[in-house]
């Protein structure tokens, strides 16, 4: 094989992204996929999935959405429009092939894979996803519990868990939509919160909420986060009764600060209103068949679902230091410099409204125009 001049990891949307901008350029390159096919993590998502995000503002650069798509997404649609603009580009992932290491040799990257190969080129772009790799916290005395205990990552459906009584452990976009789901098919389900949690909801009046968003962006922040807490305040209401405090600030502020999105409720909201859905504190520990509360409460559980979030874990591969990564070990810029010249982190910008696909959209073309300029450097 003539060695690439971009090695790019991960073929989901910022893998593609990227490799749909280089073929444009002409730019050679391959793509290292863990996975069987592309958008990998997007196939093994829980069955009910849709976009929270507008199909308007969720696609890859030059490939909208046609018109026989919903405008959320459905999970199933999603990977066959990334199969489909694969195809139109001739980009061929070189799929099974984890990647374990990277590393500087010279003047070139070396990236090496699970099963002992290895490549080089000046140029890698790490595109393997905000949610590589499943975070699963561990409770005093969870051995001892006789139950199921699952992170999200592997849940798929209610079916499993008819007749059972079951625990959604956070409240994250995940962990709201879960909780959802079990409540619709009839899942005695109750969800630990530990914390506030910035809720809004996907429209208002119609309106999606990431367009008012985009909009209110645009505005000073004191006047935008203003109007946010006003509206969080009339959609969501007063939700403290119910077990949920919601944080003083306003869910923009919340991502410019900390890149925690706020959850997008989908009628969550609606069962734990009417009681149908329990909200409760965070975990103490852990009985033989049961689950002690931070408020002394005990209750019994089938089964506890982890919807306790994902990590990027870029520190598996490189040595993270403080300059160029945040303090959740995230790049603070998508082009990599000092010693991380000629690396480039697609999708890991989380920082600005719009969402994740909309900011890939955005970042690609800035990394992209410095490849090609080390390119023609080196040349």
């Amino acid at each position: 094989m003539t060695s690439p001049s971009v090695i790019i990891i991960g073929a989901g949307p910022a893998g593609l992204a990227s490799a749909g901008q280089l073929r444009e350029k002409g730019i050679s390159f391959i793509i290292l996929e863990k996975g069987q096919g592309v958008a990998q993590s997007w196939r093994d998502h829980y069955d009910r999935l849709h976009l929270h995000t507008v199909k308007e503002l969720s696609h890859l650069p030059g490939e909208d959405f046609s018109d026989d798509y919903d405008r959320y997404v459905h999970k199933t649609d999603l990977v066959r429009y990334y199969e489909e603009y694969a195809a139109k580009r001739d980009i061929k992932p070189l799929f099974d092939k984890t990647v374990v290491d990277i590393e500087k040799t010279g003047e070139l990257w070396q990236v090496v894979c699970e099963d002992g190969s290895s490549y080089e080129a000046p140029a890698v772009i790490i595109s393997a996803g905000m949610n590589r790799v499943p975070f699963r916290p561990h409770y005093q005395n969870e051995e001892d519990f006789t139950g199921e205990i699952l992170h999200s990552h592997d849940y798929q459906n209610p079916a499993p868990y008819q007749g059972k009584r079951v625990l959604v452990v956070g409240m994250g976009n995940s962990g709201a939509e879960i909780a959802l789901d079990l409540c619709e098919h009839g899942v005695e389900t109750a969800i630990s919160v530990r914390g506030p949690v910035n809720i809004v909801p996907r429209e208002v009046l119609g309106n999606p909420t990431q367009v008012t968003a985009l909009k209110i962006g645009k505005l000073p922040h004191w006047l935008g986060d203003a109007l946010g807490l006003l509206v969080r305040k009339f959609t969501v209401g007063d939700l403290p009764k119910y077990g949920i405090e919601l944080p003083a600030i306003s869910p923009a502020k919340q991502l410019r600060e900390t890149g925690q999105t706020p959850v997008i409720d989908l009628g969550t909201l609606d069962y734990i209103r009417s009681g149908e859905l329990k909200v409760l504190p965070g975990i103490e520990e852990y009985t033989i068949n049961s689950i002690v509360f931070s408020n002394g409460e005990e209750q019994r559980f089938d089964t506890v679902i982890l919807a306790t979030g994902f990590r990027a874990s870029l520190n598996e591969w490189l040595h993270l230091d403080n300059e160029h990564f945040d303090q959740r070990q995230l790049p603070r810029k998508p082009v990599g410099s000092g010693p991380y010249a000629g690396l480039y982190f697609l999708g890991y910008n989380n920082y600005a409204p719009g969402g994740g696909l909309g900011i890939i959209r955005q970042d690609v073309f800035p990394i992209v125009e410095a490849i090609e300029e080390r390119i023609a450097v080196g040349n």
